[in-house]
């Protein structure tokens, strides 16, 4: 097994232009998969909420749900380096409540390090929960969680204005002291510019090829999940057409009776009836 991932190599492989990829892991069975794949980084999204417990958008997320599926991928990962992601709500209300609900990423599922949405206005709160021992990942562009706000769910930055904001947003962000930012969909040079004008990873999510690191919903990945597909992902294989082919001759077979055939059953040596008296 590897060596869990620090901060520090983190921080290392933008400094020698290694690129870093995370993917999404929210139980113990596809996080040991993935660390198993090296990758460099699990983030137990609160997209779980819409590809796992079939919630309509991130929102009704709660922390005790979070933690649940944080532990399991700690639990199916022990080397791997997890990212727990702030739920709405958790840490909104001021930094008391981000640091008591961050701690319980540290302390109860075992993550390295947090991830929270937002630029300028959650930059004294990072900086209280960095303070507090807590390692923050930033979050800016499209922030699902306020993406009412944001006109929907669609590309950030496209303006000056906007652009300008962001880049503020990331260079407020990195003097907060998180170690990392996430950038999702807004234009590639913009991409280009904030890690540039960073000295943290980016890690993009539709934000372009020139981030520092990449990051995609893993069932959108592998094609698990058919609700809807962002126009920035690339599907590496289409499992849920397999999937449903496999349940639909599981179905066949056990109602003509082909399974479980003597290959899956298990055979006595005496005559049973006999010996039950039957």
């Amino acid at each position: 097994m590897a060596k869990r991932k620090t901060i520090a190599d983190i921080l290392a492989m933008k400094k020698e232009g290694v690129k870093i990829t995370m993917l999404t892991a929210y139980d113990a069975a596809m996080a040991s998969m993935l660390a198993a794949s090296d990758v460099d980084m699990l983030l137990v999204g609160d997209s779980l909420g819409m590809v796992v417990l079939g919630y309509d958008s991130t929102v009704p997320v709660t922390m005790d749900e979070m933690i649940h599926h944080a532990g399991a991928v700690r639990r199916g990962a022990p080397g791997a380096f997890v990212v727990g992601d702030m739920p709405f709500g958790t840490y909104n209300s001021g930094k008391r409540d981000a640091i008591i609900n961050g701690s319980r990423f540290l302390k109860e599922a075992g993550c390295d390090a947090i991830k929270l949405e937002g630029g300028l206005e959650v930059c004294e709160t990072v900086t209280a929960m960095v303070q507090a021992g807590i390692s923050v990942m930033g979050h800016i562009g499209l922030t699902p969680q306020t993406a009412t706000q944001l006109g929907g769910y669609k590309v950030q930055g496209r303006d000056v204005e906007a652009a300008k904001k962001l880049v503020e947003d990331a260079r407020a962000l990195e003097k907060a002291g998180a170690f990392a930012l996430v950038l999702e969909c807004i234009p590639d040079e913009l991409g280009r510019i904030i890690s540039e004008e960073t000295g943290i990873p980016t890690i993009g999510i539709g934000a372009g090829v020139h981030c520092d690191g990449q990051v995609l919903v893993t069932h959108d990945l592998l094609g698990m999940f058919e609700k809807f597909i962002p126009g920035f992902v690339k599907t590496y294989c289409k499992l849920a057409p397999t999937i449903k082919e496999a349940v639909a001759d599981y179905n066949n077979d056990v109602r003509n009776s082909a399974f479980p055939g003597e290959a899956h059953s298990f055979s006595s040596e005496s005559d049973l009836r006999s010996l039950l008296g039957l």
